[in-house]
């Protein structure tokens, strides 16, 4: 299939644009994989040390010991990353994935270790709390311990075990940084459904204005959030899973097999043998030369699609860059300009991820792709057969791994064909206009609201709206601006908070929407919301200048974020200046003073919001 003449001319900008940065990044990254293994490398007493824990056996094959030569082969060896921890429903799976790895790699004869664990923050606990304005720097943290973890620099190959928001990107950015690994990630898969998010979302809806207490939301926040695994909802965390899919990084159809079943057990084990045949001496692929232009627009193809997660308009930013890799926001929306929307998953339909799952998932979605011409398919991915092995979906069959065809939608109000879409267009429109460039999940958003012109009120915190809408204050047609939010400003929290109250107003009949330097996580669903201005308004951001009152108008279908002010007097108006009280406060208590430097040096949004370059 020849591709489509957009997502060839995206691609080629992409490659032109990063030619300079990507020229660099694999001389390091070949510098590094013509070297000698580390093991061979590195002193005898650093090879002590780093296997002296090992079990005797895995010992001897690590080094060779067991060998009568002189110069032996040794073993490969497999560094794990691990992001377990047990307050992440999505992570707790991976307490016991390390042990099933090392017995796997041992029956392999390689050796594996857990070179080290990374934070993982749940976002779900820290919504609306000073905890969340740590959430967007973390993922540098995360990077930056993945490269610790790695730097013992005794590993042929790496084993990511994370999901969630902020920690599968991170583990990326710190791999990519580890180019010369061949690395495959492995993810624990979504929590069986319990309440659905629609049911959960119109209790918010009345806690918002009172008519239910916290016994009773917490009881229903209680039933959706009730097991092991990612949260049901087409967020982040499995906004993350479907790219690293399309990028050909998981084991294929790995991403949303609940963690409970057998063949979960059983696609760990075959991340092991994945990654092994990847190490030098087989087909060897390092992710730094997997990761290429056209396996990036294949994750922004497969985003858009899907109608993912507005986070990853950041964070995948921040992801090719570290691979020596440019994109921008014009990218995203060239594609969403021709890329149609095949699936309906919460919060731009009803189903959830395991409706999703059983009627075609991930391999369904990239095989309507592949055959419409909008993926690249002559991209390396961890597996032998390319892409096309990612349309295919595992099952167990006498007790052995089997992949069969997708076949056709088994539920078409979840996912669709290429060819009767439920839109013509991706779920992410770019906005340009006197306020910066942001962007807007458009997905799911009701059709007639794609155009909103209303009076603005302007916030400085999203607790200053939480009270103005309580007080009654909020019962018309309104923008509400809310600013301060940007990387600078206070680390840019998500303001997921803010969509139960903004919708009741819609459901009442309001026209409404958000305008904000902030981030709505992967969950913001049908309110109009102009997200990641930029550049924010800490960094002098013409947002800084809006007034209540003025007249916002937010044009999803052509694309613009204006405010109707005279050219002359929006010249002569002054930027606000970030209040002096809300800027201590952003910097002290629960922990934020020791992320003073990445706030201080974080690039704009629709740079990746990077703290490293």
């Amino acid at each position: 299939m020849t591709v489509h003449p957009t997502v060839a001319a995206v691609t080629a900008r992409i490659t032109e644009r990063s030619r300079p940065t990507r020229q660099v990044y694999l001389q390091q990254l070949d510098a590094a994989a013509n070297q000698d293994p580390g093991a061979q490398r590195l002193g005898c007493a650093n090879v002590a040390h780093a296997f002296a824990a090992m079990p005797q056996a895995d010992k001897d094959r690590a080094t060779a010991l067991d060998k009568i030569q002189v110069v032996a082969p040794r073993a490969p060896n497999i560094g794990i990353v691990n992001a377990y921890n047990d307050l992440l429903s999505a992570h707790a799976p991976l307490q016991h994935y390390p042990d099933l790895i090392k017995e796997e790699a041992r029956k392999l004869g390689a050796t594996a270790q857990v070179a080290g664990g990374v934070p993982a923050m749940c976002d779900g606990v820290t919504q609306g709390m000073p905890g969340m304005e740590l959430s967007l720097f973390s993922r540098d943290v995360i990077a930056m311990a993945t490269a610790v973890s790695l730097s013992h620099d005794v590993f042929d190959a790496a084993l990511m075990l994370g999901v969630c928001d902020k920690i599968v990107p991170g583990l990326l950015i710190g791999a990519l940084h580890f180019g010369h690994l061949p690395t495959v990630f492995v993810p624990a898969g979504p929590m069986t459904s319990g309440l659905s998010n629609s049911e959960k979302s119109k209790v918010r809806e009345k806690a918002a204005q009172g008519l239910v207490g916290r016994a009773e939301l917490l009881e229903a926040e209680s039933a959706a959030y009730h097991g092991q695994g990612t949260c049901t909802f087409y967020g982040t965390a499995n906004s993350n899973q479907m790219l690293l899919e399309a990028m050909g990084l998981h084991v294929p159809g790995t991403a949303f097999i609940n963690p409970g079943e057998g063949v979960r057990t059983e696609l760990t084990r075959e991340a092991v043998r994945t990654v092994l045949a990847l190490v030098k001496g087989q087909h060897f692929t390092p992710i730094g030369r997997l990761v290429d232009e056209r396996s990036i627009v294949n994750a922004l193809v497969a985003l858009l699609a899907t109608g993912g997660s507005t986070n990853h308009l950041i964070h995948w930013v921040a992801v090719a860059r570290a691979a020596g890799i440019v994109i921008d926001w014009d990218d995203f929306s060239a594609l969403s300009d021709v890329v149609p929307l095949l699936s309906r998953v919460y919060p731009n339909g009803s189903a959830d991820v395991n409706q999703f799952q059983a009627a075609g998932g991930p391999g369904y979605v990239i095989r309507e792709l592949l055959d419409a011409g909008l993926m690249h398919a002559d991209v390396l991915t961890v597996r032998p057969g390319g892409l096309r092995e990612f349309t295919r979906v595992p099952s167990l069959q006498n007790s052995q791994l089997v992949w069969t065809d997708t076949g056709a939608s088994q539920d078409d109000t979840v996912v669709r064909p290429a060819s009767s879409p439920f839109s013509a267009t991706g779920g992410l429109k770019l906005l340009q206009g006197p306020l910066g460039r942001s962007v807007i999940k458009i997905s799911a958003v009701p059709e007639a609201l794609h155009v909103i012109e209303a009076p603005a009120r302007v916030f400085n915190s999203q607790d200053e709206l939480q009270a103005a809408f309580k007080a009654g204050e909020l019962h018309r047609d309104v923008v509400c601006v809310v600013r301060w939010q940007g990387p600078q400003a206070n680390g840019m929290p998500e303001l997921h908070k803010l969509t139960p109250p903004l919708a009741v107003l819609q459901g009442q009949g309001f026209k409404v929407a958000l305008v904000t330097d902030g981030r709505m996580s992967g969950a913001s669903g049908k309110v109009p919301a102009a997200i990641h201005v930029s550049p924010e308004a800490a960094a002098g951001g013409p947002l800084a200048k809006v007034q209540d009152g003025d007249v916002i108008r937010l044009d999803g279908v052509a694309g613009t974020l204006q405010v109707l002010v005279s050219e002359a007097e929006w010249a002569a108006r002054p930027l606000a200046e970030m209040p002096t009280d809300l800027r201590a406060a952003n910097s002290v208590g629960m922990g934020r003073e020791l992320f003073a430097n990445m706030r201080r040096h974080a690039l704009k949004a629709e740079e990746g919001a990077c703290t490293w370059l």
